[in-house]
């Protein structure tokens, strides 16, 4: 979809200083698709996460596709308690990531998500996820496993209107 009157942001932020988290709150149901586009320094090598409405039972499950110019690599994970998005590499602690969260307000199925992740140094990460809820989302959660996300760390979350 091109940019313009689909893509509605609903709230951005640049960190200031280090935090270990960032939580988007009161998300309105007036959209049909969510997209965050994070732009993620961290202190130091670390994993990405979502988590849902505060759930952090073992809900999520998610499975992923990496390459780096050399090799690329697969993996699949089920009942974890967060949903993952990236890691972030120790060499350089750097990343862009854009997740899609399809059909987000729906309150008959589960909820999938897709992310995206690159570093130019490091490689690209491709993920679906899926939490296993059908409760609407109204809050989502960012956070890394370990480490401080520094400042300048920046998140945009968009709404996306019926096509």
């Amino acid at each position: 979809m091109a940019a313009g009157s689909t893509y509605t942001p609903i709230a951005t932020t640049t960190f200031g200083s280090s935090a270990t988290s960032y939580t988007f709150s009161s998300i309105p149901s007036t959209y049909t698709d969510l997209i965050l586009v994070c732009y993620i320094q961290n202190s130091t090598s670390a994993n990405t996460y979502v988590r849902f409405n505060g759930d952090s039972a073992s809900n999520y499950s998610r499975t992923q596709l990496s390459g780096n110019g050399t090799s690329a690599t697969s993996g699949r994970v089920s009942s974890t308690n967060a949903g993952y998005i990236d890691a972030i590499p120790t060499q350089t602690p750097n990343e862009n990531i854009i997740v899609n969260f399809q059909n987000y307000s729906n309150t008959t199925t589960y909820k999938t998500y897709l992310s995206r992740a690159n570093n130019a140094a490091t490689g690209v990460q491709a993920t679906v996820g899926l939490w296993s809820s059908t409760a609407a989302i109204n809050q989502i959660a960012i956070f890394t496993d370990s480490g401080t996300m520094t400042a300048g760390t920046t998140f945009t979350l968009y709404g996306i209107a019926a096509a």
